[in-house]
């Protein structure tokens, strides 16, 4: 009984130490990415630049940066008569007809 006890004792040691190990390496890599960020950000704010190595990315994906504008604003001109067909036809839809 007590080499079972043991054995359980070791087992359950050695998993909650891969754990623990897990867990610090994950913080640890969330932590990295927050200060790549703020880094990231105060150099596109104006700031001083960020050094050349704090943009690696040791193989791991990244998602592009999204557009800072959006799509050029399309307009259409409308004769007299669209515009009252138009006036009409948002008359009987916000009627329920």
């Amino acid at each position: 009984m007590a080499e079972h006890e043991t054995l359980s004792r070791t087992t359950g040691a050695t998993v909650l130490t891969l754990v623990v190990v897990a867990c610090a390496a994950g913080l640890a890599d969330a932590l990295r990415r927050r200060v790549r960020l703020r880094r990231r950000a105060r150099h596109h704010a104006g700031a001083a630049p960020v050094p050349a190595h704090a943009h690696t990315h040791h193989g791991s994906p990244t998602i592009p940066r999204q557009r800072a504008t959006g799509p050029s604003a399309e307009t259409v001109r409308l004769t007299e008569a669209e515009r009252d067909a138009f006036a009409v036809l948002v008359r009987r839809l916000s009627e329920g007809d």
